[in-house]
């Protein structure tokens, strides 16, 4: 798709459709209640509860194969290789809980969002709309391919080796394995169409996994980068103004109301993404230090893609606490020395207010900046020495 012209009017709905039609793909829609098609609602969200008691069901699976082969130190290897699959599981379960608490509250913000979004072409212009939405675009495709990637990589690669080593290498035998660790309670691969039948059932468990891991982190970028997009736009329009009576003050209060809303939909999920993928980092970096060459590939992938993923909510958060800091800045640098003695009362209680910047605040951790994706790093390195030293 041609980007839009500078000319051309940007909808609020445009910056939200990537995540919103991603998450429909796993039968997830935010807006259901306003479908007028109930039929659709209703097949919607039945799909969504099929995939997840599928998903669940496979996650039992790969608990069980921990559990036996996490007894004795000689399957220790394959242990600590379905380890990082468990933790990601648990956290896209853990998010989509997350969003269906608080789906309510998510709407009413998107709605709320919506309200104060530029919809003409000169403020779009003022407010660099174009800029925000490529830039926010950009970064949802790459990190989407490189988080659906790992998933991918998992799930076809089994496939994909038996089917040309046995068509087009002459091997004997079709190799029935699978992507994932998982203790079936039945025969998984005497019979081919039971094989074909769970592959492809765990395959879709991936898929699943993998868009509610991601979305939910879309839809924080989306949310945040808007609320920055408002917060430069403030802080440009404080500091080009040359004097007299003028404040962005209520402004200020209702954008940090929002991301109020923001920490308070977000903060948890966060907090508990950290942790896994601190876990997961930890159990990929030492799965390659420890496989042969074939496994390193895909354990790279995936321990490749968790650290980007922390980076892009860290870099973000970030973000935020930059572009609202900014706004006591920028009150301070205009021409405010001509103003009225009530108007500079309100500068210092903008400059005030600055003082404590927009954030999302995991429990137990910093506010989410660059520091943040260091103490993950620090996490994760500890918990790999702690494992290196047991095996």
């Amino acid at each position: 798709r041609k980007p839009k012209s500078d000319d051309e009017v940007i909808t609020f709905d445009e910056l939200t459709r990537f995540p919103m039609s991603f998450y429909k793909t796993i039968g997830e829609d935010l807006y259901s209640d306003r479908d007028p098609n109930v039929i659709r609602r209703y097949l919607l969200r039945f799909y969504l509860v099929l995939g997840f008691l599928n998903f669940n069901a496979y996650v039992v699976g790969e608990i069980a194969y921990f559990i036996v082969h996490i007894m004795s130190t000689t399957t220790l290897l394959e242990a600590t290789a379905v380890a990082p699959c468990i933790g990601f599981s648990f956290m896209a379960d853990f998010k989509q809980f997350g969003l269906t608490v608080n789906r309510k509250r998510l709407v009413r913000l998107l709605d709320d969002l919506k309200e104060i979004f530029p919809l003409d072409v000169e403020a779009q212009r003022k407010y660099n709309v174009s800029f925000y939405r490529t830039h926010m675009n950009r970064v949802m495709t790459l990190f989407t391919i490189l988080c659906m990637t790992y998933t991918s990589s998992f799930s076809f690669y089994p496939a994909i080796k038996s089917t040309i080593k046995y068509y087009l290498m002459g091997s004997e035998i079709f190799e029935r394995n699978y992507g994932f660790h998982i203790l079936f309670p039945y025969d998984a691969e005497t019979d081919l169409t039971v094989y074909w039948f769970s592959y492809w059932g765990l395959a879709h468990c991936a898929y699943v996994a993998g868009v509610s891991y991601v979305c939910v982190d879309l839809l924080l970028i989306a949310t945040i980068t808007q609320l920055t997009m408002h917060f430069n736009f403030i802080a440009n329009d404080l500091e080009a103004y040359e004097g007299g009576d003028h404040t962005d003050e209520e402004n200020i209060k209702y954008l940090h109301n929002f991301s109020e809303e923001v920490n308070n939909i977000f903060s948890f999920l966060i907090l508990w993404n950290f942790i896994a993928a601190s876990l997961v980092i930890c159990f990929a970096g030492f799965q390659i230090t420890a496989s042969n060459v074939e496994d390193i590939v895909v354990d790279f992938i995936f321990f490749s893609a968790s650290l980007v993923k922390s980076f892009v909510v860290c870099n973000y958060g970030d973000e935020m606490i930059s572009s609202s800091s900014r706004i006591g800045h920028s009150a301070f640098n205009q021409n405010w020395l001509p103003c009225s003695t009530k108007y500079k009362r309100i500068l210092q209680f903008i400059i005030a207010r600055s003082q404590k910047p927009a954030s999302i605040r995991p429990p137990t951790f910093p506010p989410i900046s660059f520091n943040t994706f260091m103490k993950v790093i620090s996490m994760s390195y500890q918990f790999f020495a702690l494992l290196r030293t047991t095996y």
